[in-house]
């Protein structure tokens, strides 16, 4: 996938400073006229640009313009590193560099230190890229340069996905949308869309990363920057490639292909090639797809892009992997993974290792295979990690803060302005009258007159005023209600792609193995009881899930009556004990028979029901759990205690909270760190109140209250 590949030139300021000696006026406006022609060519027409750069290099040095001279430089080195010719484009920064460090021209620096390190990130040469692009950054913030400052936050978060780190990343396109909201740059915002589109599309989220791919389009959709246009189009097919609607994708890639031809961009040539060459392996076209991939690979090796290069690898061995001709599969799947190791970026990574484990368990390696299945999976976990997700969700909402606040602050404009016309509009009418009264009292009557129909203007102006407000209020009515059912739908589908793929993607992994009989009976037997822990936590997380979202609806209906709490509780005890009993757990409990609650019965065990598998997840091999009950005057209380690993004060403070990480288990058991949410959610909907008193070594005591009479 491209990720902002569209890559924006800051239009470098090109002020007339004074012609040095031996340059006439005339000449250096001329250098400055060509670099600016130079810079605004780029996305539609790259060979313009260079040519505008090279008359204006050769200019700069006969008449002596040194300012001019290092513009030239930075806008021939951009067209240079575009086409693959990094090492031309290195010798044209440094020199541009020291003349912008001799002139003191700040901006012009940090132009160059933006595109040295947008080159750095395309070769894969992390840390270079984020040097130059933290160099830059120091320099906008000192200027007060929101533009360049937004274009360059937007840099280092590209630097942070080409790493793999996806939460980084998020954290600077962000801040960056933010400064382009307010400031309407629209054609920022749009290449910012993209990018977050990418994440998702990379955490498999692709409804949601169509949307913002869509977003960014309807931005660019009319303008003349082809490259955005390209990247997009190549970004929607490979959604539609990961969803299996091959001929779809293939429309899209075909678009993209021919703007690359066009620009004769080879990184986009690259990459579009790669993707075609993966749409006709999985129809089957076996041929075709080996010439679109021996041509990508081609470009990727000549012009140094790493990731194309790890990419077309990879897709070679997934063609012989799907041919089951594993043995030519082999050394594309090895170097492909080294190159994607090299590279670092987490869906290349997690591509590489999943053909590796094709590959392997082809060839009969069953233990390399496992391994690089496990390899797999972890990956995949990465790219969706409860924390890109719960940012994604709080950026989501914050984004939509900011944009109603921007149109809340135009409307209370628009409103002070006709406030103002019509305070105008009155003192002028009331200039009128004194005249007409110092100068022709016989006009009274007639001034009279005109005054009661002013007087009832205004009071239709007023009437008119009180329905628009009225009409502000129910639409700003809707809009909350709207948004926070976007943001219940955000959250739940980032919930479900993630805690759903884990326990999937094993169970499809070892299906694969079975159907190529790359394991024996036995190893299979091994295997099962991991991936039936797996499938027991997804159907416990899916049961309280469900049963949370139901609660969620405005026609759940809940079942209150009154209920004995010992046989409710003996009876979830019960079902826990061969779990408890599996870890060395002794699960106790003491409820007195003739406790009685008034609530859902349904809810009160799924909140007992989380709080027991909590205590086993977090209990060890001769631990104890007890779940007791009592009665104070109004309430039923309900406690499970655990002598497990126990909790630090920081930990506490972060429970019943919807940014909470979920913590591994003893027995590494995992988690989505949303249970105790739910529980809480419930709790209080029977206005019951839930709590916990914990010491680290020692062990955890969660409490929780539930009514013993109907509530008034």
């Amino acid at each position: 996938m491209k990720l902002n590949l569209i890559l924006l030139l800051l239009l470098i300021p090109l002020v007339n400073i004074a012609a040095p000696e031996g340059s006439s006026g005339s000449d250096s406006s001329k250098v400055n006229r060509l670099n600016r022609q130079a810079a605004a060519s780029f996305m539609s027409n790259p060979d313009s640009t260079f040519y505008y750069a090279v008359e204006s290099i050769a200019l700069s040095k006969k008449t002596g313009y040194p300012k001019g001279l290092a513009d030239g430089l930075v806008q021939e080195a951009h067209v240079y590193y575009f086409k693959g010719k990094s090492k031309e484009a290195v010798q044209n920064f440094d020199q541009a560099i020291l003349i912008y460090k001799q002139l003191n021209d700040q901006k012009g620096l940090a132009a160059c230190y933006v595109l040295y390190g947008r080159m750095a990130t395309q070769l894969a040469d992390y840390g270079k890229a984020l040097k130059y692009s933290n160099m830059a950054l120091a320099i906008d913030k000192k200027t007060g340069d929101e533009y360049a400052l937004t274009d360059c936050y937007k840099n280092i978060g590209i630097i942070y996905f080409s790493q793999g780190q996806l939460s980084k990343a998020l954290d600077f396109y962000y801040e960056a949308l933010f400064i382009a909201v307010k400031n309407h740059y629209n054609i920022l915002s749009a290449d910012l869309y993209n990018d977050i589109g990418v994440i998702l599309q990379n955490m498999e989220v692709y409804p949601n990363a169509l949307e913002y791919f869509k977003k960014s389009i309807a931005i660019f959709q009319g303008t003349n920057n082809l490259q955005a246009l390209g990247t997009l189009n190549e970004n929607v097919g490979e959604v539609l490639l990961a969803q299996n609607d091959y001929n779809s994708a293939i429309v899209y890639l075909n678009k993209a292909n021919r703007i690359a031809k066009k620009q004769n961009d080879k990184d986009g040539l690259s990459s579009v090639y790669t993707d075609l060459g993966m749409c006709y392996a999985y129809k089957h076209e076996f041929k075709k797809a080996i010439s679109y991939l021996d041509t990508s690979l081609m470009i990727g090796i000549k012009y140094k892009i790493v990731y194309n290069q790890a990419y077309a690898l990879i897709g070679f061995a997934t063609v012989y992997n799907l041919q089951k001709d594993f043995k030519n599969a082999y050394p594309y799947a090895v170097s492909g993974q080294k190159l994607a190791i090299k590279l670092g970026n987490l869906s290349v990574r997690a591509n590489a290792a999943f053909q590796m484990n094709k590959t392997l368990a082809g060839l009969g390696k069953v233990n390399e295979a496992y391994k690089a299945l496990n390899e797999y999976i972890d990956l995949k976990n990465g790219l969706k990690d409860n924390e890109s997700i719960q940012k994604l969700t709080a950026y989501n909402f914050e984004l939509s803060f900011a944009v109603n606040k921007r149109l809340q602050a135009q409307k209370q404009h628009e409103k002070d302005l006709l406030y103002s016309q019509n305070i105008r509009y009155q003192r002028l009418i009331n200039l009128i009258f004194l005249i007409i009264i110092s100068a022709m009292i016989v006009i009274t009557a007639i001034y009279y007159r005109e005054k009661r129909k002013q007087q009832k203007i205004n009071v239709m102006i007023e009437s008119k005023n009180i329905e628009v407000l009225q009409q502000k209020a129910d639409l700003d009515e809707q809009a909350n209600k709207l948004n926070s059912l976007n943001i219940l739908k955000d959250r739940l589908i980032s919930i479900l792609a993630h805690d759903l793929r884990a326990p999937l993607s094993t169970l499809r992994g070892l299906f694969d193995l079975l159907q190529d009989d790359s394991i024996s009976h036995e190893q299979m037997l091994g295997m099962i009881p991991g991936v039936l822990k797996k499938l027991e936590y997804t159907s416990d997380f899916l049961d309280t899930l469900l049963f949370w979202i139901n609660s969620q609806m405005e026609n759940f209906v809940s079942a209150v009556k009154s209920f004995p709490v010992s046989e409710m509780l003996s009876n979830e005890i019960e079902s826990h004990n061969e779990q408890a009993a599996r870890k060395g757990i002794s699960l106790s409990q003491h409820i007195p028979d003739e406790l009685n609650a008034y609530a859902d019965p349904n809810s009160v065990r799924i909140v007992v029901r989380n709080l027991i598998t909590n205590a086993i997840k977090f209990s060890g091999e001769n631990d104890t759990i007890e779940v007791s009950a009592k009665q104070d005057e109004q309430n039923t209380i309900i406690q499970v205690a655990d002598s497990g690993t126990g909790m630090s004060p920081e930990k506490i403070n972060k429970l019943f909270k919807s940014n909470v990480n979920s913590e591994i288990g003893t027995h590494k058991e995992s988690g989505t760190g949303m249970g105790l949410l739910f529980c809480k959610d419930l709790v209080e909907k029977w206005n019951g109140t839930i709590w916990v008193t914990s010491e680290q070594g020692i062990g955890t005591k969660f409490y929780f209250t539930v009514p013993t009479n109907m509530v008034s």
